[in-house]
Protein backbone atom coordinates (compact mmCIF):
# COMPACT_ATOMS: atom_id res chain seq x y z
CA UNK A 1 0.00 0.00 0.00
CA UNK A 2 1.24 3.48 -0.83
CA UNK A 3 1.49 6.14 1.77
CA UNK A 4 -0.46 9.26 0.99
CA UNK A 5 1.77 12.26 1.42
CA UNK A 6 -0.11 15.32 2.61
CA UNK A 7 -0.29 18.09 0.07
CA UNK A 8 1.64 21.21 0.93
CA UNK A 9 -0.77 24.06 1.51
CA UNK A 10 0.60 27.57 0.93
CA UNK A 11 -1.12 30.46 2.56
CA UNK A 12 0.48 33.16 0.45
CA UNK A 13 2.28 34.72 3.40
CA UNK A 14 5.64 34.59 1.65
CA UNK A 15 4.18 36.13 -1.50
CA UNK A 16 2.55 38.90 0.51
CA UNK A 17 5.87 39.75 2.18
CA UNK A 18 7.62 39.82 -1.20
CA UNK A 19 4.88 42.02 -2.65
CA UNK A 20 5.22 44.49 0.23
CA UNK A 21 9.01 44.53 -0.03
CA UNK A 22 9.05 45.17 -3.78
CA UNK A 23 6.30 47.80 -3.58
CA UNK A 24 8.29 49.67 -0.92
CA UNK A 25 11.49 49.31 -2.95
CA UNK A 26 9.86 50.66 -6.13
CA UNK A 27 8.26 53.57 -4.24
CA UNK A 28 11.60 54.48 -2.63
CA UNK A 29 13.47 54.36 -5.93
CA UNK A 30 10.91 56.43 -7.84
CA UNK A 31 10.70 59.00 -5.03
CA UNK A 32 14.48 59.28 -4.97
CA UNK A 33 14.61 59.78 -8.72
CA UNK A 34 11.91 62.46 -8.61
CA UNK A 35 13.73 64.33 -5.81
CA UNK A 36 16.98 64.26 -7.81
CA UNK A 37 15.15 65.67 -10.86
CA UNK A 38 13.43 68.28 -8.65
CA UNK A 39 16.77 69.42 -7.26
CA UNK A 40 18.78 69.31 -10.50
CA UNK A 41 16.14 71.18 -12.51
CA UNK A 42 16.27 74.12 -10.11
CA UNK A 43 12.58 73.92 -9.26
CA UNK A 44 13.52 73.42 -5.63
CA UNK A 45 14.43 77.11 -5.51
CA UNK A 46 11.02 78.18 -6.84
CA UNK A 47 9.08 76.37 -4.15
CA UNK A 48 7.93 79.18 -1.90
CA UNK A 49 6.57 76.87 0.76
CA UNK A 50 10.12 75.96 1.76
CA UNK A 51 11.75 78.23 4.35
CA UNK A 52 15.04 78.50 2.43
CA UNK A 53 13.81 79.61 -1.00
CA UNK A 54 15.82 82.18 -2.90
CA UNK A 55 13.72 85.36 -3.34
CA UNK A 56 14.00 87.72 -6.29
CA UNK A 57 16.12 90.86 -5.94
CA UNK A 58 12.97 93.03 -6.03
CA UNK A 59 11.48 91.12 -3.11
CA UNK A 60 14.65 91.61 -1.08
CA UNK A 61 14.60 95.37 -1.71
CA UNK A 62 10.90 95.67 -0.87
CA UNK A 63 11.38 93.69 2.32
CA UNK A 64 14.24 95.92 3.43
CA UNK A 65 12.20 99.08 2.79
CA UNK A 66 9.05 97.84 4.54
CA UNK A 67 10.68 95.99 7.40
CA UNK A 68 11.76 99.07 9.33
CA UNK A 69 8.30 100.64 9.12
CA UNK A 70 6.28 97.54 10.03
CA UNK A 71 7.96 96.33 13.18
CA UNK A 72 8.53 98.16 16.42
CA UNK A 73 9.92 96.43 19.48
CA UNK A 74 11.03 97.51 22.86
CA UNK A 75 14.69 96.97 23.51
CA UNK A 76 15.16 93.76 25.43
CA UNK A 77 18.23 94.97 27.32
CA UNK A 78 17.41 98.57 28.21
CA UNK A 79 15.18 99.81 30.98
CA UNK A 80 11.70 101.00 30.13
CA UNK A 81 11.82 104.79 30.24
CA UNK A 82 9.35 107.57 29.54
CA UNK A 83 11.07 108.24 26.21
CA UNK A 84 10.81 104.59 25.15
CA UNK A 85 7.17 104.42 26.19
CA UNK A 86 6.43 107.70 24.40
CA UNK A 87 8.04 106.40 21.22
CA UNK A 88 5.97 103.21 21.43
CA UNK A 89 2.76 105.18 21.94
CA UNK A 90 3.58 107.34 18.88
CA UNK A 91 4.01 104.21 16.76
CA UNK A 92 0.78 102.82 18.20
CA UNK A 93 -1.10 106.01 17.33
CA UNK A 94 0.14 105.74 13.74
CA UNK A 95 -1.21 102.19 13.53
CA UNK A 96 -4.54 103.24 15.04
CA UNK A 97 -4.86 106.05 12.49
CA UNK A 98 -4.14 103.58 9.69
CA UNK A 99 -6.90 101.26 10.91
CA UNK A 100 -9.33 104.11 11.49
CA UNK A 101 -8.75 105.31 7.91
CA UNK A 102 -10.62 102.25 6.65
CA UNK A 103 -14.34 102.66 6.24
CA UNK A 104 -15.95 100.52 8.95
CA UNK A 105 -12.70 98.68 9.82
CA UNK A 106 -14.36 96.12 12.09
CA UNK A 107 -17.57 95.60 10.16
CA UNK A 108 -18.60 92.12 8.99
CA UNK A 109 -19.05 93.45 5.44
CA UNK A 110 -15.26 93.75 5.11
CA UNK A 111 -15.17 89.95 4.76
CA UNK A 112 -18.09 89.76 2.37
CA UNK A 113 -17.83 88.25 -1.09
CA UNK A 114 -18.66 91.58 -2.73
CA UNK A 115 -15.80 93.33 -0.95
CA UNK A 116 -13.30 90.82 -2.35
CA UNK A 117 -14.90 90.86 -5.80
CA UNK A 118 -16.20 87.30 -5.65
CA UNK A 119 -19.32 86.97 -7.77
CA UNK A 120 -22.41 85.73 -5.99
CA UNK A 121 -24.03 82.58 -7.30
Amino acid sequence: MQEDKPKKITHGGRNLILLGFFATLIATITTGISLVIYHNSGDIYLDRSRPGFLPDQEEIEQKDENEADEVYDFSKVEKLTKETLGEYLEKLEEEIKTVDAYEKPFDMEILSDEHFGIPAE
